[in-house]
């Protein structure tokens, strides 16, 4: 915002400092002057080598003496004031040029001031940390940016040269042309509807109600049974109600990401996707565990980066989606204010878990009514998943 010119805050400390010590050098010589000066009576007569001095005299002999003394006071107040107050806002001038620095793209540089803790460097250490997570948030998104371009750019590619190659060979099969290209744009289409979902969940823009985790995981085990029976994978839900506040929509797409990797990253036959629910206090859990291949510790805090995948084999995968299902849901779950955590199990595979804030209970005489109403959908859902 526009604002006029002002005196800086070192020439404001300045006159601070010296207003202070003329004040106290005024007070002191006025005490000097009342106990002292007007204490004696009019007649009192002083000895001071060879004069003979009254009251009145002693008071025009002492005026100025209180002038000088006033004079060097302000001198020195002014003087000391400005040095002190430029070498207590030096740490301020490090940290504004840190700030001019990262504002002009400069997000490495660090404030490190030394010293024990204080103020200003409890500031420096927080204007430090905030630029660490800017520059990390920064790196991301530039990853981020390059590898959605490069994703975007592959279908493209492919449209492209079907495209040349029918253009070029009119007598190709036409059929075979179109179902390609169709599978191609349909994932072009997931691709950007992924990147479209992975934005909204970011920006928190969604309405926040009770949701059932553990309906929420049947559904999701009942669609993917399909894909968990075309692979020879067994699909085992258990767990009670849980309870969570938020959007049942991106809770939904969340469980179901959860459950669809664990399908397809998991052994080629006879592997088991274990998704369970549970309520601990006031927070909800839920954890989805597969076998599989072993995952090199080193590998986790990479996944829930967009793009990452475990294999290069789950890029020809026609289910493994577009390298954004983690990634996805580690944005909904930190939108929800929650954690996720990602644990390699010894015997291969992955064990994920989601904590989220529990919803509050609601009334026992209105929460009965809902879950008789539900139960029967609940058995058959759960009854449908353990089918193998």
């Amino acid at each position: 915002m526009p604002r006029q010119p002002g005196p800086s805050v070192r020439l404001k400390l300045t006159l601070s400092y010296a207003g202070f010590l003329m004040l106290a050098g005024i007070l002191l010589l006025a005490a000097v002057v009342v106990f002292y000066l007007w204490g004696l009576p009019d007649d009192a007569i002083h000895v001071t080598g060879t004069f003979l001095i009254n009251r009145s005299g002693l008071v025009r002999a002492f005026a100025p003496f209180i002038v000088v003394v006033l004079a060097f006071l302000l001198v020195f107040g002014l003087v000391g004031g400005w040095l002190l107050a430029g070498r207590m806002l030096t740490p301020l001038t490090a940290i504004a040029d840190a700030a001019r620095r990262a504002g002009n793209g400069s997000l490495s540089h660090r404030v490190r001031l030394p010293g024990r803790s204080d103020e200003f460097r409890e500031l420096a250490d927080a204007f430090d940390a905030m630029l660490a997570r800017l520059e990390a948030h920064v790196a991301e998104q530039q990853r981020f940016a390059a590898n959605a371009s490069h994703e975007l750019r592959t279908p493209l590619a492919i449209s492209k040269t079907l495209l040349d190659l029918a253009r070029d060979d009119p007598t190709r099969d036409r059929g075979e042309l179109v179902e390609r290209l169709r599978t191609v744009n349909a994932r072009a289409i997931d691709l950007t509807e992924a990147l479209l979902l992975l934005s909204r969940s970011d920006r928190r823009s969604f309405t926040r109600e009770p949701v059932d985790l553990s309906l929420l995981a049947e559904e999701a085990a009942e669609t993917l049974l399909p894909l968990a029976e075309q692979r020879a994978i067994t699909l085992d839900v258990t767990g009670e109600p849980t309870r969570a506040v938020g959007s049942a929509a991106l809770m939904l797409r969340m469980v179901t990401n959860l459950v669809q990797n664990a399908i397809v990253h998991n052994l080629p036959a006879g592997g088991v996707v274990t998704v369970h629910t549970e309520q601990r206090h006031d927070v909800s859990v839920l954890r989805v565990e597969n076998t599989g291949h072993p995952v090199a510790p080193e590998l986790v805090p990479t996944l829930t980066e967009p793009f990452q995948r475990t294999t290069e084999r789950a890029r020809t995968d026609e289910h493994a989606g577009v390298g954004l299902g983690l990634a996805i849901v580690h944005s909904i779950v930190r939108a929800h204010d929650g954690t996720l955590d990602l644990t390699p199990r010894p015997a291969g595979g992955l064990v994920v878990t989601v904590r989220l804030p529990g919803a509050p209970r609601p009334p026992r005489g209105r929460a009965d009514q809902p879950a008789a109403t539900t139960g029967g959908r609940s058995d058959d859902a759960s009854a449908a998943a353990r089918h193998q």
